[in-house]
């Protein structure tokens, strides 16, 4: 896209606000402090630092798919996405199948499609509050300057953190603590009554994905782990010495400690298997490989199915796990 054309787009948006604010000029980078100024407005302590957002924000954008689900889950008055391709764990959309449906009942757009991030569409949208991500493939940091010229914008990571912490802090963002407390308690009661039900197995658990070259393994500090630990399973811990580093996924991360493929008998031992984001075919063919198909938990059928939306964790996701292991483990 051109700058020049984003830049007349931006300058025309924030001339507009101008005038609705009866001429209050401000100057410079700062249209997100424009647009909000006219009605209350609070600040928000974001990645990239303050905004002055909305109290009751009415036409929120995300920049990031993964940040969708969170908004969704604390029904945010959210007009459009940023997607990704249709593929296995998307819809026609670009949206996570385990809120897609959601997303269309509730008339969400797709912004774009991509992780490039599409200012003029953002423009077209009409935010009034911009939501992004501050770290991973839909991060928006290196457009935030822009994106704050069109509406007030708030970054949040969300790889080094809960989906529970994240979604309580977008609460606080957009004003809706009470429906960001409330979907956490009825997700905790929901971990109690499965807990309850079941009978956690008494061999660790490794959380993984086979990606053919390094295997990133989910340690208790990520979402799947702590998910798994919360029901009473022990998540495994990979000897040092048997990490590797990868280029794809972990590299210096708490969540996820990567292990090369000809470690994987040293790294798992008697450990059972729980997939993340594999189709079961993908399971079967992974089972099959040497080395693999001599481990324990293979031999002795340890081997569990999380789901394919098991490596983007949001409510509805996790929610979608809790429903497995119950079947799985009841």
């Amino acid at each position: 896209m051109a700058s020049s054309s984003i830049r007349a787009a931006a300058v025309a948006i924030l001339a507009a606000v101008s005038l609705a604010a009866c001429g209050s000029g401000g100057s410079g980078d700062s249209g997100g402090d424009a647009a909000a100024s006219k009605g209350p407005v609070r600040t928000v302590q974001h990645e990239a630092g303050t905004a002055e957002v909305p109290v009751a924000p009415k036409r929120i954008v995300s920049m990031s798919v993964t940040m969708t689900g969170h908004l969704l889950a604390i029904e945010a008055p959210l007009v459009a996405s940023q997607a990704t391709a249709p593929g296995p764990i998307t819809d026609g959309n670009g949206f996570f199948k385990q809120w897609a449906d959601v997303a269309t009942q509730r008339g969400v757009q797709v912004l774009y499609q991509g992780f490039e991030p599409d200012i003029e569409k953002v423009i077209a949208a009409k935010p009034d509050l911009i939501i992004g991500a501050a770290s991973g493939a839909d991060s928006s940091a290196k457009v935030y300057d822009k994106l704050k010229a069109v509406a007030p914008t708030v970054l949040f990571r969300h790889d080094n953190v809960t989906w529970q912490d994240l979604t309580k802090k977008l609460g606080q963002a957009i004003g809706q603590e009470a429906k960001a407390t409330e979907v956490v308690a009825a997700y905790d009661k929901r971990v109690a009554e499965v807990k309850g039900k079941i009978k956690a197995s008494d061999k660790d658990a490794v959380v993984l994905r086979d990606n053919n070259t390094d295997i990133p393994v989910f340690t208790e500090a990520s979402a799947q782990g702590g998910l798994l630990a919360s029901l009473g399973f022990t998540i495994h811990p990979v000897d040092p010495s048997l990490a590797a580093e990868s280029t794809k996924e972990g590299g210096g991360r708490k969540d996820i400690v990567n292990v090369a493929q000809e470690n994987v008998v040293k790294a798992f031992a008697d450990s059972s298997l729980f997939f993340a984001g594999h189709s079961p075919e993908q399971i079967a063919a992974t089972q099959a490989k040497p080395l693999w198909k001599d481990l324990p938990a293979v031999a002795d059928k340890r081997v569990y199915d999380l789901g394919l939306d098991a490596f983007r964790i949001d409510y509805f996701s996790a929610s979608n796990i809790i429903d497995r292991i119950e079947q799985q483990f009841a």
